[in-house]
């Protein structure tokens, strides 16, 4: 697309409407929350409109003051039908196109608008930049919530508001009160990632959850959507243990889970949705990375509590350092996770859970 198209960016004054395109996973999601709490907060008149997924809009249906168009994939054909007739005679004074696939660029051709911003050519994956006639500004080796802020600053706004404000639901609020233990300490285990390489083994996790309920009587709960591989975990973690965690893995809506992973002390996840769904809600959690690079994918605000083997698998796989291959490769050699030990696992725990008593004593 030809930049002459385009007006100008940064704004000088507010936009009246914007539309942001980011269809998924349920992780990034979460990352894309603060730019939008961001944009809230400068530019409170702006419309927000967001192109959202069907599962992913589960998660943020009741934010208030956001438009929510639902994009079902699933659809195919059909989802661009319903997408082009919603969008008729309309007219936005920005698209932030924040999904890089073939899925999302075609989606946003059907959203008027004279402002197409997109990633970098540099960053710019499956072919993104050929959709797009602004480009955020080129930056490297960045988290992926500081990579999204480009978006907002491209728009004219320099603050960032690391604020998620996830509403959860009174009912989701008292499911948790209900389930979880009032006088210990609670443990999440979300064993699953939606990409198998990254999932570490159910006999470190049983362990792991051993060793929190008998030394340190926390009560350990194990969380996951209904796949059958995730209820397949947790029914070999169960068996594995000498205590009994609680299974609520495939028994819980997203809102459930949100308040479960908000009313718990700490959670330990690979590289997955609920990660930074803890994230989200304030919960610590320890991160375990092998597959991929903590740097740019760790839960934001826990980064002492990452166990961090993606080095060793690089060292081995391709013979560098992080800083030395493309930013974002990732490691899906089967038994890459298998370098993290339950002894590096339970050392983040305890670490932790020292951390818990300097701060009780303070």
């Amino acid at each position: 697309m030809k930049q002459a198209d385009a007006q100008v960016l940064p704004f000088s004054v507010a936009p009246k409407n914007i539309c942001l395109l980011r269809l998924s996973a349920l992780g990034d999601i979460c990352h894309t929350l603060p730019i939008v709490r961001t944009i809230q907060k400068t530019w409170p008149e702006t419309r927000i409109t967001w192109i959202i997924g069907k599962l992913e809009y589960q998660l943020v249906c009741d934010i208030a003051d956001i438009e929510f168009i639902v994009f079902d994939k699933k659809e195919g054909l059909i989802a661009y039908k319903k997408l082009k007739q919603l969008m008729r005679g309309r007219h936005f004074d920005a698209l932030l196109h924040m999904q890089m696939s073939i899925r999302a660029s075609i989606a946003s051709l059907l959203i008027p608008t004279k402002i197409r911003l997109g990633f970098d050519r540099e960053r710019a994956k499956d072919m993104q930049w050929l959709f797009t006639n602004h480009k955020i500004a080129a930056k490297q080796k960045q988290h992926v919530i500081d990579s999204f802020f480009g978006f907002s600053e491209a728009l004219g706004i320099e603050e960032h508001h690391l604020e998620w404000n996830i509403p959860i639901p009174v009912e989701a609020r008292q499911f948790a009160e209900k389930t979880l233990a009032k006088d210990q300490k609670v443990l999440i285990i979300s064993p699953c990632s939606s990409m198998s390489y990254r999932n570490w083994s159910a006999k470190g996790y049983a362990a792991v959850a051993d060793y929190a309920t008998q030394v340190h009587n926390m009560q350990v709960v194990l969380c996951g959507g209904p796949s059958a591989i995730e209820k397949e975990y947790g029914e070999k973690i169960n068996v594995l243990c000498d205590s009994t965690p609680l299974n609520l893995i495939g028994h819980t809506s997203i809102k459930q889970l949100l308040a479960i992973l908000s009313q718990a002390d700490v959670i330990i996840a690979p590289d997955s949705g609920p990660a930074h769904l803890g994230t989200a809600v304030g919960t610590p959690v320890i991160g375990l990375y092998a597959c991929t690079n903590p740097d740019r994918a760790r839960p934001y605000l826990s980064s002492d509590l990452v166990v961090n083997k993606y080095p060793d698998a690089l060292a081995d796989k391709y013979g560098e350092t992080p800083g030395k291959v493309e930013w974002g490769t990732r490691v899906r050699d089967r038994g890459t996770m298998e370098r993290i030990s339950t002894d590096d696992v339970i050392a983040k725990l305890d670490l932790w859970l020292n951390s818990c008593q300097t701060t009780s004593q303070t």
